[in-house]
């Protein structure tokens, strides 16, 4: 294979896509008390997620494009 087959390789596998689906993310959903994020592609349905820790509704935060940071 070489050198440059095997970079080939890597290059290719970090820009793939996760597989997740093809919808950009739009933002995450947090809780401020137990510090614990979800993004938004990670959950199913409309309504927000319960927290695992405290087990009140999550917060959506809309990420900006610039940075990709949902704060």
């Amino acid at each position: 294979m070489g050198l440059f087959g095997t970079l080939r390789d890597t290059l290719a596998a970090s820009t793939s896509t996760t597989g997740r689906n093809s919808r950009e993310s739009e933002g995450a959903y947090w809780c401020h008390d137990c510090d614990e994020r979800v993004l938004d592609l990670d959950v199913e349905g409309d309504e927000p997620p319960t927290c695992d820790g405290c087990g009140e509704e999550m917060e959506f935060e809309r990420s900006t494009s610039s940075t990709g940071c949902a704060c």
